[in-house]
């Protein structure tokens, strides 16, 4: 048998490795941390317990006297500090799996790179269709929620906040590109960045829709970088888009953003936008609602059509 010296590994073998190794010490932690979690919880449940049955007693005395003040005083006070305990113990683990998150995805680019430099394999074929929508709900689904301690702001990417000026997107980010179709039309697409040249400004990208076969060479202003983050109707409303204002958002089983107009914002942090897309076949030019996720809404720069 022979055996390949550490010098000729090519490095995107070396960093799934890397990637395989880090990932694995991580959900040990994540590990730790929920038990650790269910841990505070059991220890905090016979302060809130003893707080109920403080209630209880008072409305059966029908008085709240100098002793009960005191008592809840200092049960309240130690149920906060255990709330908090316990909050930045989640903190942490939603942490981990941040970082679990984007370590995968360095992977798979890494794989995929391993793949373009594989002769031995055959080309890979285009995913089934069903099984790419399939994925971009997942995606969709397993975006994080933002969870800002009181008084932080969510930031850029999170909801409806675009990215700040300088921002770029990273390789595997996704984005909303807008490319010239095969009739010469201009069309917003779901497309994967691939690099960007900072001495050119422009991005390469690969649509989503045809993995491996078309790629796009784009300068800044033709890409529109996806929410990183959900915002959470019920602490930040201000980071959603409202009620008719005019976005992109992904045409349902299409992998194709167009024009819509926002119906109604999502109520709760699980809940969809549901958006009007425009559509000239309906007598007032507007398609009936439809759900689209957070993940797949940005700003449309355009003017409204009168």
């Amino acid at each position: 048998m022979i055996s390949r010296s550490p010098d000729s590994v090519p490095p995107y073998a070396m960093a799934l490795v890397s990637a395989d190794s880090r990932i694995a010490e991580l959900l040990t932690e994540l590990h730790q941390l929920i038990k650790q979690t269910q841990e505070e919880r059991s220890r905090s449940e016979h302060n809130l317990v003893n707080i109920q049955k403080t209630h209880e007693r008072m409305q059966t005395e029908n008085k709240i006297s100098p002793y009960y003040r005191t008592k809840l005083r200092g049960l309240y006070t130690t149920a906060k500090a255990d709330a908090e305990a316990e909050c930045n113990i989640l903190r942490k683990a939603l942490d981990k799996i941040a970082e679990i998150k984007s370590l995968l995805e360095e992977r798979r680019i890494a794989a995929k790179i391993a793949g373009l430099y594989n002769d031995s394999e055959p080309p890979r074929k285009t995913m089934r269709r069903g099984v790419l929508m399939t994925l971009l709900q997942q995606s969709a689904m397993t975006l994080p929620l933002w969870i800002g301690k009181p008084g932080d702001k969510p930031p850029p990417l999170c909801g409806a906040i675009p990215a700040s000026g300088d921002y770029v997107a990273k390789p595997g980010d996704k984005v909303a590109a807008r490319v010239k179709a095969v009739d010469g039309d201009e069309q917003w697409i779901l497309a994967e960045v691939v690099s960007y040249s900072h001495a050119t400004n422009k991005y390469e990208v690969d649509d989503i829709d045809e993995e491996g076969k078309e790629r796009h060479t784009l300068s800044r202003r033709r890409i529109i970088p996806l929410p990183q983050w959900k915002a959470n109707p019920e602490t930040d409303p201000e980071a959603l888009f409202q009620k008719e204002q005019l976005v992109l958002a992904l045409y349902p089983q299409t992998t194709c953003f167009y024009r819509a107009l926002i119906h109604t914002p999502p109520q709760r942090p699980q809940d969809d936008y549901s958006v009007l897309f425009e559509d000239t076949s309906y007598a007032d030019g507007y398609s009936p609602p439809l759900n689209v996720a957070q993940r797949y809404v940005v700003a449309c720069k355009e003017p409204k059509k009168k």
